[in-house]
């Protein structure tokens, strides 16, 4: 509950950027023609209509009446307790000023800029050029506007370097788009870019004082409808001497909704200091099995959104696509990875399912399978002897599971993979999205001119060869076996709210589909999922917390070209045994010739994240019977001119809110330019292509139960036991 209670004061945040934003409206208001004889007017009070002036307005050619556009300030990304993960703060651009000039001639005009802007070079150390055609163009159409250089200046250095200024040369204020926690979920929130640069030639109606943005990729492309605000109106006019004779707000800006995702901030930075600490790259992904929210998901190496606003150079970013480390990829959702061992539990699931499999039956388990001259080996390269599907889970025992998996027929288990949400996209809103792929006849003949073979089924069922997931649907797959068969729909997105705080869709939890499966069967691998962590000779030991039972399962692959020799160490799981309420999946993808296994390099990842924080899990696996609801006082009052709304306050108990309506469904944006860089290679098999003969079902005796052996047939992999 304590945590409940410090959610919603940090909502209160506004209060000193409103502050702000209300001084940036003052300095916009000072923005414009300088004079030697007349002071700056008020920011909403027009200054004295003296009669003269506005004679002047209608007699004299240089007068002028205009209306313009003030962009309305954009809504925040917000974490699930309120706290930025998107917001904006008031910058200044130097800019020039024309005054109005008494029969000034071209060469004039022009020279009075060029001296401002020799000027601006010097005080802001900047490299402004401008063309002698664009200052006169500028002075003769729109002299009443500043002419602003892109060249982010903050209120620290404003202090500094204004005392510098000299007349006609000022600071712009803008609103600029701020990501304060800089790369972390920096593929998850995405960045802005200017909607088009500012007009030039004669002033016409709605023409805007600074640039409108919009979203560019992540929630800020997919919601940017949401969060885009609504643009005021202001109407100047100026005299023939250039003096501002009349201000009126015919409509004051509207700031955009609020996105509130589901994503804990504290638990964000944690997933990035743990993959920071223990992987070059990798993922991480945690759901909450209960609502299927993801809590946390992370990619490593990642990229600072600010670097993006307010523009990137061609030179930064293609530093950043041709990075070999790709930070713009998103590894938790984008990178297609052989699910390696991990894909184990789907196979035995489905072998129970399919009455192939059941708790008492015992499989003979050599060293390797031969499948025509192909020999398949488990990981230890050691026969073990008779085991259940228990034992075989928690040893990951390679002969095991391709025996069975070929017995168990490909489709079958492909239809129990589709269950656990394998082979398809999550629903989720994300940018690039994989689906990862399911191998069936349709795509072996079309890609490999042939239908499956048992040695295609042999692969698949220890989670390699043409087989790919997403690090997402792995953990969305094992949460599906946490919840007892019933996968959950996943949410990203826990509300949006318009400018006041009140919601205008969220989300529910609810099963994305019900799968039917016997409550036995997924209890059989739930208790093999166990002992991978907690058996003595499981393969996951070094995940276990001392606090709970985790369950999960290692994986170690092949991964890339196969000349690099490049490892992928996997483990996927979920706690508490009892009535889980996290499912996870760590992916560390190794160097090039690095020796790599699941539960040495992966394993260790989750007691690296959940045994410092044991409090705050405890607390979240078993809350207070009924929480207090935290009511938020009123919204903060909104300034006339800029529309800035107080912090939003964030509900939890959407029972009581039966007038919202239903959230929509999040649509899925598909990678459309060059904000995601082209994927890393798709994963290769880990063993050459073979022609093998079709196996028919294992054949009477090779199944025994309980006892007694038969010298099956002989299986490959890469599962290393550490």
């Amino acid at each position: 509950m304590k945590r409940a209670q410090n959610a919603f004061p940090s909502l209160l945040r506004w209060g000193p950027l409103g502050f702000l934003f209300m001084f940036a409206a003052s300095l916009l208001a000072q923005t414009r023609l300088v004079s030697n004889e007349v002071e700056p007017a008020p920011e909403l009070n027009a200054p004295v209509k003296r009669s003269a002036d506005l004679a002047a307005i209608q007699t004299r050619p240089d007068a002028r009446t205009m209306t313009l556009s003030i962009p309305g300030l954009r809504g925040q990304i917000l974490d699930r307790y309120g706290n930025p993960l998107a917001q904006n703060k008031v910058v200044w651009y130097p800019a020039i000023q024309f005054q109005q000039f008494e029969n000034a001639d071209r060469n004039f005009v022009v020279a009075w800029g060029r001296e401002r802007i020799e000027k601006a070079n010097e005080i802001f150390g900047i490299n402004w050029t401008v063309g002698d055609d664009a200052l006169w163009e500028h002075y003769r159409h729109r002299r009443w506007l500043a002419m602003p250089f892109t060249h982010v200046v903050e209120s620290e250095r404003k202090a500094l370097l204004e005392p510098q200024l000299i007349d006609g040369l000022v600071l712009h204020p803008i609103y600029q788009r701020y990501y304060p926690q800089g790369e972390m979920a920096a593929h998850l929130i995405g960045y802005v870019g200017s909607k088009g640069k500012l007009e030039k030639g004669p002033i016409n109606y709605g023409d805007p004082i600074f640039e409108f943005t919009e979203g560019r990729a992540g929630f800020e492309k997919l919601y940017d409808e949401q969060l885009t605000g609504v643009p005021g109106l202001r109407k100047l006019q100026f005299n023939s001497s250039g003096e501002e004779v009349l201000r009126e707000n015919k409509r004051a800006p509207q700031q955009g909704g609020t996105v509130v995702t589901t994503i804990d901030l504290e638990w964000q930075k944690r997933a990035e200091e743990v993959l920071a600490k223990h992987a070059h790259k990798g993922a991480l992904v945690i759901i909450d099995v209960r609502t299927g929210e993801l809590v946390a998901m992370a990619s490593r190496p990642s990229y600072d959104l600010n670097t993006f606003v307010p523009f990137i150079t061609s030179k930064d970013y293609t530093a950043l696509r041709e990075n070999p480390d790709a930070p713009l990829f998103a590894r938790s959702y984008q990178a297609e990875y052989p699910p390696a061992s991990t894909f184990k539990a789907v196979v035995a699931l489905s072998a129970l399912q399919n009455g192939v499999l059941d708790r008492y039956t015992q499989i003979n388990t050599p060293a390797f399978v031969q499948l025509g001259k192909h020999q398949m080996w488990n990981w230890s390269k050691k026969p073990e002897g008779l085991m259940n599907v228990v034992k075989a889970l928690y040893r990951s025992n390679n002969p095991f599971f391709i025996q069975v998996g070929i017995a168990t027929r490909p489709q079958n288990i492909i239809h129990t993979a589709k269950q656990l949400g394998y082979g398809s996209k999550t629903g989720l809103p994300l940018v690039g999205e994989k689906p990862g792929l399911l191998p069936n006849d349709t795509y072996m003949s079309k890609y490999h001119k042939r239908r499956m073979t048992d040695g295609d089924t042999a692969n698949m069922s220890i989670g390699q060869g043409v087989l790919l997931a997403t690090p997402l649907q792995v953990a969305q797959g094992m949460a599906g076996i946490a919840n007892g068969g019933r996968l959950p729909k996943l949410q990203l997105v826990r509300q949006v709210q318009d400018p006041n705080g009140r919601i205008i869709s969220y989300n529910r939890a609810e099963p994305r589909q019900l799968m039917n499966m016997r409550a036995s069967d997924v209890s059989l691998v739930q208790e093999g999922l166990m002992k991978v962590v907690n058996n003595p000779a499981g393969t996951g030991k070094r995940a276990a917390l001392t606090y709970t039972i985790v369950c999960g399962k290692t994986g170690t692959a092949q991964w890339g070209p196969e000349d690099k020799k490049q490892y992928l160490g996997w483990f996927t799981g979920f706690f508490p045994l009892d009535n889980p309420k996290y499912a996870f999946a760590m992916v560390y993808e190794g160097r090039p010739g690095e020796k790599v296994g699941g539960g040495s390099k992966a394993a260790p990842m989750v007691a690296s994240f959940f045994e410092p924080i044991k409090e705050d899990v405890m607390f979240r696996v078993n809350p207070p019977v009924r929480a207090t609801v935290v009511v938020e006082d009123e919204p903060q009052a909104v300034p006339d001119d800029l529309g800035v709304p107080g912090r939003a306050m964030i509900i939890d108990e959407v029972a009581d809110l039966p007038e919202a309506p239903p959230a929509p469904r999040a649509v899925l944006v598909e990678e459309e330019d060059v904000e995601v860089p082209n994927p890393a290679p798709r994963a290769v098999p880990v063993e050459e292509e073979v022609d093998v003969p079709d196996l028919r079902p294992l054949p009477e005796g090779l199944i025994d139960r309980p006892a007694g052996e038969t010298a099956g047939p002989r299986v490959l992999i890469i599962e290393e036991y550490n």
